[in-house]
């Protein structure tokens, strides 16, 4: 993290990024001294309300983040802008987005966690916009300008007050991550109320929590021992506040909603008498030989995983990967759930174990909607599929079934309705996946 001292002594000039959270309440004009040299400027964690008027002269910016400040309106300098990529304004007290505080040049807007009602008809200008993350406002509407966003990849608008879905969602082209959880017209609460009942709970007394095995936005997973045989398990503790993909309850409802699945970390059990109230999941704890398959996107790749150098595989590895995961799928589409986030950072491998898919932050249930509109909402989620094929077989070190490369192109297709089902891919997988 760099230092106001820093900056004012001159001791960070040429640098292309800097970091200031030191209880800002005024935005430093040192900062314009960076203008030949600066593209990522991170104000997050300040107290601030305003922006310049003259932001632009800061030519070669291209990222601005300004989260967790006291921002009530979006600052229209940053309309000014004109080389910025991405934005982010998350957990502010922001209601307004004026119509020319949206440079056209976005590629990735967050503005999650705020108290946003409405966005302006200009936002349809971003065309290029791949990454848009408005969960946790009251925003009832999206701008039909919006169905111009043919480059849109990821959408999330959990915890928001939608009562319908825009009919033309669905049908954007290259759409493949969408979170919709905790709105008006989802009855996720009244399903989850019933799964519930059908889950063992366990006692927070019968748990001995050990140590810290992973963090997300939505809870914290520990390594754990349950009941007097001290059977191994994981669990999962949730922190309650709202997150880029919406409300940690949602998540747990469409945990618990999932069930058992060969291929699927979901749920075991629920946890009662948390001595603080904390919300929380048994679930299976999975054998340590198994990896992440890769890094979460970056701001260079924004919608894309990021994989290691080394993660290479053979064909048939990469089909097994594959057929698991097409099976996990299958598995959740049947109990009418959509799991939002279908990466490779959500899968868990090993060269003989195969694919394990996590992560229920991004999910939803889809009970309020009609078979069409399920249907074509699960096409989206073919297409993440066919992002992570292409992934895989990018990185096999033999040469794959020319099948695999047909079935990838086909769940890219941007015509949703040409996308197969999961069913029809898993079946064309298991004939070239290695076994086990």
């Amino acid at each position: 993290m760099d230092t106001l001292a820093q900056l004012r002594a001159g001791r960070l000039a040429g640098a292309t990024r800097i970091d200031l959270s030191c209880g800002l309440t005024e935005f430093p004009r040192e900062v314009f001294d960076l203008a030949d040299s600066l593209e990522v400027l991170n104000l997050s964690g300040n107290a601030l309300e305003t922006l310049p008027d003259d932001l632009h002269r800061l030519r070669r910016l291209r990222v601005l983040f300004c989260s967790d400040n006291r921002f009530t309106t979006l600052p229209e300098s940053i309309g000014r802008c004109n080389g910025l990529d991405i934005v982010g304004f998350k957990a502010n007290r922001i209601r307004t987005v004026p119509a020319n505080a949206l440079p056209p040049s976005l590629r990735w807007l967050i503005l999650t966690d705020n108290e946003i009602e409405e966005l302006p008809d200009s936002l349809g200008a971003c065309t290029r916009m791949q990454k848009l993350m408005l969960a946790g406002n009251r925003l009832r509407t999206l701008p039909d300008s919006m169905a111009r966003f043919e480059q849109l990849e990821l959408l999330r608008i959990s915890a928001n007050r939608f009562e319908t879905l825009p009919g033309w969602l669905s049908s954007l082209p290259r759409l493949s991550w969408l979170a919709c959880a905790g709105n008006p017209f989802d009855t996720q609460a009244e399903d989850a109320a019933i799964v519930a009942q059908s889950v063992p709970h366990v006692d927070w007394s019968e748990l001995t929590l050990g140590e810290k095995l992973g963090e997300g936005a939505s809870g914290v997973i520990h390594r754990a021992t349950l009941g007097a045989d001290s059977r191994p398990v994981a669990v999962k503790l949730f922190k309650g506040a709202v997150t880029s993909d919406g409300w940690p309850h949602s998540e747990m409802a469409a945990s618990i909603a999932a069930g058992a699945h060969p291929t699927l970390i979901a749920a075991q059990s629920r946890i009662d008498g948390h001595p603080e109230g904390t919300e929380g999941l048994v679930m299976a704890l999975v054998d340590p030989a198994f990896a992440t398959l890769a890094g979460s996107p970056s701001l260079a790749s924004c919608t894309r995983d990021v994989y290691a150098e080394e993660a290479k595989w053979t064909a048939g590895e990469a089909m097994r990967i594959a057929r698991d995961i097409a099976s996990a799928m299958q598995h959740l589409h049947a109990r009418g759930i959509l799991h939002g986030d279908l990466y490779a950072h959500n899968i868990l491998w090993h060269a003989q174990g195969g694919g394990r898919l996590g992560d229920f932050g991004a999910a939803w249930l889809t009970g309020a909607l009609d078979a069409r509109q399920t249907q074509a909402f699960q096409a989206l989620e073919v297409r993440a599929f066919g992002c992570l094929l292409e992934e895989l077989l990018d990185r096999c070190i033999d040469v794959p079934a020319p099948e695999a490369a047909t079935l990838k192109d086909r769940c890219l297709h941007p015509d949703a309705a040409a996308r197969p089902t999961f069913a029809e891919a898993l079946s064309i997988l298991q004939r070239h996946a290695l076994q086990p």
